[in-house]
């Protein structure tokens, strides 16, 4: 009951959405302590004060991002957007690699790769990545939970399949990292967004790469993969990061000083707290829709939930103070730390009508 209370108080001081807010796989709610962090920063600026301290917040975001994914911090990179990462990856590939990924994945997962023109880029149904990886496959690239329906994929096969054919792995955790527990030592390279369930503003992205940078060219280098950085803003680099630094992209330091704060109260949560919470809400919305006669798309454990022929609902919806997403016809609804019981009954008293 007191960690109940501690969990309950801690969203309490938070958070005060004026909606249901159903909607964190496509943006997470800011917490009250980021939103004062991103005005202190702001101030800065306006006041025309130093932006020095700012970068120390890029160094605590790594950092605590490094804990989350469960890898020492200097294999965390930290740049602006998947996309960005995906493209440092996908130049790594030599001509004709095969590069395997999931159907209608999230195009910022996939189409780095398509866009280099001379790489051979497999789709397949997410359940079926394991077994069609071959020996002739180079990387395995997909994510770790489907944005589209919430599905969850099977990383463990994913990875003992590509270990058996001596392929690489990618995994996107955009849509997990923040409720599910991650494994990214696990595999080659991982990435994931600030703005969704790491609660955090738009503007930063990570990379977790292997010790070895897995063979990765810091193709999209500047001054902050120097490094000594402030030694390396005029001409070529002389010297790049010894660590994952090397592939930073220059840093949104209004969105670290912000997110440096999220990812604290993610921490003081405690992802084991976060998740039971965000699945019971998910399993719970789920037995409602049973009870009406709607069958989600089937994607147990996840803290996302996809309804089939509902997405033409979300306008009205939204007008009655029920945000969530319309995807591909469905109804797509996601559940964080902020939402309770209560929101869950809205939506299905809501969608009886």
């Amino acid at each position: 009951m007191e960690t109940t209370e501690t969990f309950e108080s801690l969203v309490r001081a938070e958070f005060a959405p004026t909606t249901s807010y159903l909607n964190t796989a496509s943006n997470g709610l800011l917490p009250a302590r980021t939103v004062t962090a991103l005005h202190q920063a702001a101030l800065l600026r306006a006041e025309g004060r130093p932006l020095l301290p700012l970068y120390d917040d890029v160094e605590a975001c790594r950092a605590a991002y490094a804990r989350l994914a469960g890898v020492p911090a200097t294999r965390v990179a930290a740049g602006a957007s998947v996309a960005a990462h995906t493209g440092v990856i996908a130049a790594s590939l030599p001509a004709g690699a095969e590069v395997l990924t999931v159907e209608d994945d999230f195009t910022s997962v996939v189409n780095p790769f398509h866009v280099r023109g001379d790489l051979k880029v497999r789709a397949v149904p997410l359940e079926r990545v394991a077994e069609s990886v071959r020996p002739g496959t180079a990387l395995v690239a997909l994510s770790s939970v489907q944005s589209a329906d919430g599905r969850i994929a099977d990383l463990a096969a994913v990875r003992e399949a590509a270990r058996e054919h001596g392929a690489r792995t990618y995994v996107d955790c955009s849509q997990s990292a923040g409720w599910l527990p991650m494994e990214a030592d696990a595999f080659d390279f991982s990435a994931a967004v600030s703005f969704k369930w790491l609660l955090g503003p738009h503007g930063a992205a990570f990379l977790v790469v292997p010790e070895d940078f897995g063979g990765l060219s810091p193709v999209l280098a500047g001054w902050v993969a120097g490094e000594r950085p402030w030694d390396s803003c005029y001409g070529p680099v002389q010297e790049l990061a010894h660590s994952a630094r090397q592939f930073d992209l220059s840093h949104a330091l209004f969105t670290y000083a912000g997110l440096r704060r999220s990812l604290e109260l993610i921490e003081e949560a405690g992802l084991p707290a976060l998740h039971a919470h965000a699945v019971g809400l998910a399993d719970q919305f789920r037995a409602g829709l049973a009870r009406l006669g709607h069958e989600p798309v089937p994607a147990p454990g996840s803290a996302i939930v996809s309804v089939p022929g509902l997405g033409d609902r979300q306008p009205g919806l939204g007008e009655s103070g029920i945000v969530v997403s319309d995807r591909a016809g469905n109804l797509r609804a996601a559940f964080h730390l902020y939402n309770t019981p209560a929101d869950v009954d809205r939506l299905l008293d809501a969608l009886s009508r």
